[in-house]
């Protein structure tokens, strides 16, 4: 018995080939932007000197920015508040959020109006000359008078503000020097130095200063002082914030044990005079775990490190 022939597709003379799928054409430009507003027409000249237009297309998340960029900076020219700015597009049928209000006004480098004077801390000049960070973060040191460290703050009293300066020597905690002012000048981290300078012993030779980066630490006046002391000028490290910390921890301790203990102040003369018990308290009769729980005085009286000083100042 004869065997059928296959029935398949393949197997059949008269099947039709299978077309393929027409190539994908990249629909125009006006059809891919959907809208005729959407779409820019600007006339070109080509290097040839011959002369033709180039479209350009804007989605709807760029329409929507532009026109989000108009409104806000018409309603910034009235000089309103960041919380209005949002609120007035959304009375104009402009729904937006406050976070993209937010990012707009990073963008085009604009802020909202606030009560009051804003306030703006030191800003460097990157291409000034600095010295460089001799302590690294180690604030230890073997002896007195081999590096001080160096900080300001201000207190706030009914008179005004009070900005006290600090000078610690590293090895024992000791406060050296100080000075209360009511202002920010150069005068007071002066006073401070020169108080430190005569209350200590010398010589001052490979004296490391360390300090931040402030403009009164900086300044011509002090560094030279300095020099002619023979001590060296070490400045902390941009964006760090335990370049200066023994000094920023001795700070905290006289604003936890004296500032805010006795706040309100009436003014600077009250807070000097309270400044100076403290200081002599601290510096004579406070315990500090640091250094074996003694006072500094006493911590630098020891005949170990008064020997280790003296060969020091021999070198």
């Amino acid at each position: 018995m004869a065997s059928r022939p296959a029935t398949g597709r393949r197997n059949r003379p008269h099947a039709r080939p299978r077309r393929r799928a027409p190539p994908r054409r990249t629909p125009s430009t006006a059809y891919r932007c959907g809208r005729l507003e959407d779409l820019e027409v600007r006339r070109i000249r080509r290097p040839d000197g011959s002369t033709g237009f180039s479209f350009q297309t804007f989605d709807r998340y760029q329409r929507r920015t532009i026109e989000l960029d108009t409104a806000i900076g018409r309603l910034f020219i009235a000089g309103v508040s960041t919380r209005k700015l949002w609120r007035q597009p959304q009375r104009e049928g402009i729904p937006v959020a406050r976070c993209t209000v937010e990012r707009l006004l990073r963008e085009l480098g604009l802020a909202g109006v606030l009560r009051g004077r804003a306030s703006r801390t030191t800003v460097s000049d990157p291409s000034a000359l600095r010295a460089a960070d001799l302590v690294a973060r180690d604030f230890q040191a073997l002896a007195p008078n081999w590096r001080w460290v160096a900080d300001l703050t201000y207190v706030r009293t009914w008179s005004g503000y009070a900005y006290v300066a600090m000078i610690i020597d590293a090895c024992s905690r000791c406060i050296v020097g100080w000075q209360v002012a009511r202002s920010l000048r150069t005068d007071l981290a002066l006073d401070a130095l020169a108080q430190a300078l005569w209350a200590r012993p010398g010589p001052f030779d490979g004296l490391v200063h360390h300090s931040d980066r402030g403009g009164p630490y900086r300044s011509i006046r002090y560094t030279k002082r300095l020099a002619e002391a023979g001590a060296v000028t070490s400045v902390g490290s941009r964006g760090d914030a335990y370049d200066n910390a023994l000094a920023e921890s001795v700070i905290g301790l006289y604003k936890a044990e004296l500032v805010h203990r006795r706040d309100p102040w009436r003014g600077v003369a009250d807070l000097e005079l309270a400044t100076l018990g403290w200081v002599d308290w601290f510096n004579h009769r406070r315990l500090f775990g640091a250094i074996d729980y003694v006072p500094p005085a006493e911590y630098e009286a020891t005949p170990y490190r008064a020997q280790v000083q003296a060969e020091a100042g021999t070198q």
